[in-house]
């Protein structure tokens, strides 16, 4: 249920932090939204997959929301974050589990 819960909280993370900037137009509380969810999900994993992976989900967060702005000047910003946010969903549903051994 956990490895569910995570990647619920990453791509609400990313989402909605897309989401909150846009209706809002104040970027920091963005950063807040995406800095909670990333949070939250990262004790996640890290309770649920071990440190090495919850280190290499949260990196690919953060990379996924970095890479998000640049690919939406090509595609544009909602198909941007949709896409990004698809990669670490699927990404944290195959690596998000249980800890080799348990």
């Amino acid at each position: 249920m956990s490895r569910l819960a995570s990647t619920a909280i990453a791509v609400t993370g990313l989402t909605g932090g897309y989401a909150t900037g846009r209706i809002t137009e104040k970027r920091p509380l963005a950063a807040v939204v995406l800095a909670v969810a990333g949070t939250g999900a990262f004790l996640l994993w890290k309770k649920d997959a071990g440190t090495v992976k919850a280190t290499a989900l949260v990196t690919t967060y953060l990379v996924a929301f970095g890479a998000s702005h640049p690919l939406s000047k090509k595609i544009g910003a909602w198909p941007a974050v949709n896409s990004v946010t698809a990669a670490v969903g699927v990404l944290s549903l195959i690596l998000g589990g249980a800890k080799k051994g348990q």
